[in-house]
């Protein structure tokens, strides 16, 4: 198994292509189905995959937490993922992956692992409306293979925030409103959970806030901003001074989204804050290299509203200028 991922390193040559590589694995067969779907995880949120170890339980964890394991020194928190997407099944889940993002590192228990899948974001599609459930909720994206084979992409960030149990009241109690709804952000990400922070944190602010659930949908809303801006004489910038991306997004990543933005006259001073879970020196590096005006990692509510706060009074400075 630690073939699969020797070469993760080249991997983030694919970030900035509108491309990436997905770890298939399976939870088991669905006792209510009586069928065994695909799954799959970002391999820049992979650490390793492992067979499971010995795992220490703890009282009052949340229920699909199983325990803690030890690695290498670093105690690591364990999640049983057919547990908690409410997957019912008797297979034994004999394989970790080890995932790390959002700075914290946890292991995800599953049935087994299949392959690296190479692929471009415009294959994934986001799920229709009308799934819903544990399941529906985690999944942001889906794909097609031969044999109309559906891979879903779980909302790994969701599985995060739900069984850490952070504390919601800390991470917002000293965001102060600082404007008067006078000044809009766009935001564009697929996860719920990421979503609904970020509008939590402008509505303290005092922003106004339009959001998009991936990088195509807010292209094309951004476009017509645009359109708007020109037929009313006004800047695009004027309208919507910043523009805040997460990276990994179906249909359209947050990469390409910033390169258009930036390539295109339109949008001349709109600054671009790329919000990621993937927050390692080379994806900062790369978001820098295609025009990103600042890098905030993610379930960091306060540090994204000193960013957006600082961008948007220099903003202002440099119109009235």
């Amino acid at each position: 198994m630690s073939e699969l991922l020797k070469s993760i390193d080249a991997r983030t040559r694919l970030a900035g292509t509108n491309k990436l590589e997905i770890l298939l694995f399976s939870l088991g067969v669905d006792g209510r189905t009586g069928r065994r779907e695909t799954f799959g995880i970002n391999v820049f949120k992979v650490r390793e995959v492992m067979r499971t170890p010995a795992i220490t339980s703890a009282p009052e964890m949340p229920s699909a937490v199983e325990g803690m394991v030890s690695l290498r020194g670093v105690l690591v928190p364990v999640v049983d993922l057919a547990k908690y997407a409410g997957i019912s099944c008797e297979t034994p889940r004999e394989i970790m992956i080890v995932t790390e993002y959002n700075g914290h590192t946890q292991g995800f228990l599953v049935e087994a692992v299949d392959t690296i899948l190479r692929l471009d974001w415009s294959m994934m599609r986001v799920p229709p409306d009308m799934l819903s459930g544990n399941l529906g909720g985690l999944v942001t994206a889906v794909t097609e293979l031969e044999g109309n084979r559906l891979v879903m992409m779980l909302d790994v960030e969701k599985v995060l925030s739900e069984t850490s149990r952070y504390d919601d009241e800390f991470l917002f109690k000293d965001i102060e409103q600082q404007f008067q709804r006078d000044v809009t952000v766009f935001f564009a990400d697929d996860s719920s959970v990421a979503r609904k922070q970020i509008t939590r944190a402008l509505d303290a602010m005092g922003v106004r806030h339009v959001g998009a659930v991936n990088g195509r949908v807010a292209w094309d809303e951004l476009r017509k901003v645009a359109a708007h801006a020109d037929a009313t004489g006004k800047r695009v910038r004027d309208l919507v001074p910043i523009v805040l991306t997460d990276v990994e997004m179906p249909e359209m990543d947050g990469y390409i989204l910033t390169r258009m933005i930036k390539s295109d006259p339109r949008f001349d001073g709109v600054k671009v804050v790329m919000h990621s879970s993937l927050s390692g020196m080379s994806n900062q590096q790369l978001g820098h290299s295609v025009g990103v005006d600042e890098y905030v990692p993610k379930f960091e509510p306060q540090r994204l509203c000193e960013t957006l706060g600082r961008l948007i009074r220099n903003s202002r400075h440099e119109t009235a200028a």
